[in-house]
């Protein structure tokens, strides 16, 4: 399936005409503007046509416009000139403001610049941020408080993850009305080419703009200056562009950039606002009825119409990412600077919206080039994620049942819950439940149709049993038959036990599995001596420390390096030539497979073990300890656990495909096709 991208806020392919007019700037104008002869002075003028265009679509007037390497820049050099303009007025005896204030929801770039300079320069001002509303807007009445204390204002135009529009003329009025002297800078970054423009009649003071965020290649960016506000260049040398900005111009983006400014002036090329709003109630409508519940975390009548904030109960961002990328559908959990960062969205903290949600956020956004093919590709693709994720028991399904035998590993927060089901009896126990995971056991147990057998505990439970009488709650259960302490329960045709450990108890899966809670392997020592269990019984903690499971074997033995367990996408076809009986396993879920369509590896049998029952599996590779086991997913993080696990525990010649299924779709190489 071909890709489709839906992440524009992060950044944007390069438009066709742009990419032509950086090859001609590069093999024809490549001259310096700053050299006098023919060659430099075609590059010049080049350069100056693409600064009056700008010019004229932001409505510059009278003000300075250069260009840069993008907005982060931008904002260094705008803060910097405030602040150099604060430290001399304060030098000459000058009142000025006791605040840096900034938007709550700003780009991290912002603040983390206020501090930095103001540090610097010494001014040791008090950096503040500006509280919004539910909506995601500057609270007006905080800032009416603050203001006449404010010595600078950072705002944005519209916000990069939820694409909420500020009320830029409410805080222009507000300056106003209260004499306000506070130089003001207003991040346009997500503004350019989705909202009209005219700054020089405005009390904006500047105004960064990045290109790849508008289809021009990254590394060029532009700044404006109003006429009068106070300049400081952040980098001199040689005096290119009016001495604003040092550093000989990047001719090929300022051609690019060119390019895309022309089509934007040119009213045809991209979307109009009208038809990108169509297109977002298409795409609403298809993730309404994907996700039952899903809850949109921006105002649709206060947002770019290019961007969309949603969060689906009982489903985590990183779920929902791996669900999207394994149907060929980009999106992102926030900011592209802090996703990869696990932690919740300060946007969306700042909104105040419920916890779950800030930490669960998904960001779908498209640009003003996308055409009505592709959002329609998209809804289906979209729709299809709901049918995967009914597949997979994760949301509530008109499906007939299909149990399967297995131990299953769900995770949150550092600790484990352990479900044991067996097809035949329909039958399964819990181990160890966390109050977080009680709405994923119960939507699976309910799926499955399942008779809960037992819900049971390695130790006291420091919840002192909330969890397990959520879930009864949940599956309208009203009470549930306990293990005695010497008992057995058959769960099928095998037999799960329980024995005491000094305070703990082991729950024993015949003696091929161990559930043993947080105790330290060695604690195990006396159910070894009573041939309990063997050196090969796999060991289940209630700990995720990473490790997934051990034996008693290698207990507390460390992870093999990391170098060691990877192999390069490019190097795989060599390989399994050389390994014909290597075996290639995917461990990605149930539910990113049945958002995929076609084959993952052409011509190569692939095994499917989802990381989350990983540990059901091992005992039968390690019967096998040098038949060459290849693990891949998404970008290579589940597999490296995986292959890590596999090692530590004594097979080795387990492999983890390094960078994942998006490194193998990077090479082209014939053997790899991207589901």
């Amino acid at each position: 399936m071909k890709e489709i991208y839906l992440d524009s806020n992060a950044t944007t392919c390069v438009l066709p005409a742009a990419v032509a007019a950086a090859r001609q700037a590069m093999e024809q104008g490549y001259g310096n503007p700053s050299s006098t002869h023919a060659t430099g002075l075609q590059a010049k003028a080049m350069m100056d046509g693409v600064r009056q265009r700008a010019s004229g679509l932001l409505g510059v007037g009278e003000g300075r416009l250069m260009f840069n390497s993008g907005a982060t820049e931008g904002i260094q050099t705008a803060v910097l000139s405030a602040l150099c303009a604060l430290r001399e007025r304060r030098d000459a005896g000058k009142r000025i403001g006791s605040l840096l204030l900034y938007g709550a929801t700003e780009h991290k770039a912002v603040p983390e610049s206020l501090a930095h300079w103001n540090r610097l320069l010494g001014l040791n001002l008090e950096v503040r941020k500006l509280p919004v509303d539910a909506q995601g807007r500057h609270d007006l009445q905080a800032l009416d408080a603050l203001i006449g204390d404010a010595a600078m204002l950072c705002t944005m135009a519209a916000n990069n993850e939820t694409g909420v529009v500020s009320d830029l003329s409410a805080i222009a009025q507000l300056l106003q009305e209260r004499g306000a002297d506070a130089y003001w800078m207003v991040d346009c970054v997500q503004a350019l080419g989705k909202l009209k423009l005219n700054l020089a009649a405005t009390r904006i003071d500047y105004a960064p703009f990045s290109g790849h965020k508008l289809y021009a290649p990254k590394g060029i960016g532009m700044l404006y200056v109003r006429a009068g506000a106070p300049f400081t260049p952040l980098m001199m040398g040689g005096g290119q562009e009016a001495g604003l900005r040092s550093g000989t111009e990047n001719m090929a983006g300022i051609a690019a950039l060119g390019a895309v400014l022309a089509a934007l002036d040119d009213g045809k090329t991209f979307r109009s606002h009208a038809d990108l709003a169509a297109f977002r109630e298409q795409l609403v409508a298809s993730l309404e009825r994907a996700f039952p519940g899903i809850v949109f975390n921006m105002p649709f009548d206060l947002s770019l119409p290019t961007t969309l904030n949603f969060s689906v109960p009982g489903l985590s961002s990183k779920e929902l990412l791996d669900l999207f990328d394994a149907a060929r559908v980009r999106v992102s959990s926030g900011s592209a600077c802090s996703a990869a960062k696990a932690l919740p969205s300060y946007v969306l903290e700042a909104m105040r919206v419920p916890q779950w949600r800030a930490s669960s956020a998904i960001r779908l956004s498209f640009g003003p080039l996308i055409d009505a093919a592709t959002v329609t590709a998209a809804c289906a693709r979209i729709e299809r994620c709901g049918e995967a994720l009914r597949s997979s028991c994760l949301l509530p399904s008109a499906l007939a049942p299909s149990p399967q035998d297995g131990i299953i590993q769900l995770s949150v927060d550092g600790q484990c819950t352990w479900l044991l089901s067996d097809a035949a009896s329909a039958s399964c126990v819990v181990i160890d439940p966390v109050a977080a995971l009680v709405p994923r056991l119960a939507a699976y147990i309910r799926c499955q149709h399942l008779a809960l057998r037992a819900i049971v505990h390695t130790a006291a439970p420091a919840d002192h049993g909330v969890a397990r009488l959520a879930l009864l709650q949940e599956l309208a259960i009203e009470q549930v038959g306990r293990i005695d302490i010497d008992g057995e329960l058959a769960l099928g045709q095998q037999r799960l036990r329980r024995v005491e450990c000094g305070e703990n108890h082991v729950y024993l899966l015949e003696q091929r599995f161990a559930f043993i809670g947080a105790l330290a392997p060695e604690a195990l020592t006396p159910l070894l001596d009573a041939a309990l269990v063997t050196q090969d019984t796999v060991l289940c903690s209630s700990s995720d420390d990473g490790r997934l499971c051990s034996t008693v074997r290698v207990a507390g033995e460390g992870e093999a390096s990391t170098s060691e367990l990877q192999l390069d996408a490019a190097a795989l076809p060599t390989f399994l030539r050389q390994h014909p009986d290597a075996i290639l396993v995917d461990v990605r879920e149930a539910y990113e497979h049945a958002a995929c369509a076609g084959t993952v590896f052409e011509g190569c049998a692939v095994h499917s073990v989802p990381l989350s029952r990983l540990a059901g599996q091992v005992a039968e590779w390690l019967q096998q300890p040098q038949r060459p086991l290849v693990f891949f997913c998404r970008s290579g993080n589940r597999s490296a656990r995986a292959a890590a696990c596999l090692r530590r525990l004594g097979h080795g010649a387990a492999w983890q495909l390094n960078g994942g299924m998006a490194m193998a779709e990077a090479t082209r190489h014939p053997l790899a096709i991207a589901a």
